[in-house]
């Protein structure tokens, strides 16, 4: 078993964290998180640093301890730094650009694709075929890039499509033509 649950989540500055009944709410320089957890689990605050009690050591506790540190930490990390993921666009004509909050996708179908920016989720293009969604959730930072990643994944032959910078494609052979 993993024994992340133990330890200790040291504040940065300028974050503050209140804790009511396990709803838990994060106040940083990026913004404000709020999300309840799990009443087994307690949460103590002490000065700048955070640590997570679990009653007893059955399987599931250790499983919830180990996830609401986990998330906790993201939270923490959200509002004093903030989250990013990068993604690339690969093919002839795919291409991205904003309109106001909208990403507006050429993929190669009939029609651009829009993608309206959640609440709190930023969009850049450094260039037309790098796209860069930031904001202070993970997890809504994460579902927007899997979901603009879905528009068009990178398909095994040529390897056109949408994929995360750095993401290896591996690429089929295909017919020989004999």
């Amino acid at each position: 078993m993993s024994r992340i649950g133990n330890k200790v989540i040291v504040l940065p500055a300028g974050v503050e964290i209140t804790n009511n009944d396990n709803v838990v709410t994060v106040k940083g320089p990026k913004g404000e998180l709020t999300r309840e957890f799990s009443k087994d689990i307690e949460i103590r605050v002490e000065g700048t640093e955070v640590t997570l009690h679990r009653p007893n050591d059955s399987k599931e506790m250790k499983t919830i301890h180990g996830t609401t540190r986990a998330l906790l930490n993201n939270m923490v990390v959200g509002v004093s730094e903030g989250f990013k993921k990068q993604l690339e666009m690969r093919g002839v004509g795919y291409r991205a650009q904003l309109q106001g909050n909208k990403l507006v996708l050429a993929v190669g179908k009939s029609h651009p694709d829009e993608v309206e920016a959640p609440e709190g989720i930023t969009f850049e293009l450094p260039n037309p075929t790098n796209i860069v969604i930031s904001g202070i959730s993970k997890e809504v930072v994460g579902q927007t890039a899997a979901y603009v990643r879905s528009l068009r994944s990178p398909e095994p032959y040529k390897g056109k499509g949408i994929r995360y910078v750095g993401e290896y494609v591996r690429l089929k052979e295909g017919k020989t033509g004999k």
